[in-house]
């Protein structure tokens, strides 16, 4: 672990963020092309760098692989960038069920269920006449998937907030895919969204392992192995 080089690189994280964001703004798309491929591998060199779990570097890469194909508007792109997220929500969740492995958090309250399901539900309802016909059934297993990485968030800290956020940000991207009527500058709000999910995700993660009980001696050679 090198605290120094973790540190470098999740400034230039930040700042490739920055550069995004405030290029949706402006409106300079080559800002917004040069810094959003960016952003994935600087979070993940940056677990890297601080002798994170592979599973979540993987997750990140394959946020990555989205990232770089929904640049594109074509359908094809659009679904193996969605196949691509999919990926990374399944790395998630094999993540979060190891994490959990010897903590002491409890589940989330049985509402907490609830709420996500409905939420779920009444989102693919109220998006199911708008989409495309070869996209419908796609976008509502996706975002089944999508709610369950959510919900085993939920016992990660900052990463509950993390994986809400993150399906805010696939929810505003599927309202623009059935033509709903959108914010001002969506992409930004898709954008701000998205990087702060991955961040929280990522800091809610590395939280609980560090956080969880192992023998002294032990220590260095869980950091080193975990998956």
């Amino acid at each position: 672990m090198n605290p120094r080089h973790a540190r470098v690189l999740l400034v230039a994280f930040g700042v490739a963020a920055a550069v995004d964001l405030v290029s949706l703004v402006a409106g300079f798309t080559p800002g917004h092309l040069v810094a959003k491929p960016l952003l994935m591998p600087l979070l993940a060199l940056f677990v890297v760098a601080g002798g994170g779990p592979r599973l979540l570097v993987a997750a990140l890469l394959f946020g990555w692989g989205g990232d770089t194909l929904l640049l594109s508007d074509a359908d094809p792109a659009f679904l193996a960038g969605m196949a691509s997220f999919a990926a990374g929500h399944v790395c998630y969740l094999v993540l979060f069920r190891r994490t959990a492995r010897g903590t002491a958090r409890a589940r989330a309250p049985w509402f907490v269920v609830g709420a996500y399901g409905v939420a779920v539900v009444a989102t693919v309802a109220l998006l199911w006449p708008g989409l495309p016909a070869g996209l419908r059934v796609p976008v509502a297993g996706y975002s089944l998937l999508l709610t369950a990485m959510a919900y085993g968030a939920t016992r990660l800290g900052p990463g509950g907030l993390g994986g809400a956020l993150f399906m805010v940000s696939d929810t505003l991207i599927a309202t623009g895919v059935a033509d709903w009527p959108q914010l001002p500058r969506p992409d930004f709000w898709i954008m701000l969204t998205y990087t702060a999910a991955q961040y929280l995700l990522v800091r809610g993660v590395l939280g609980a392992l560090g956080a969880r009980p192992a023998p002294a001696a032990a220590y260095g050679e869980m950091r080193s192995t975990t998956p």
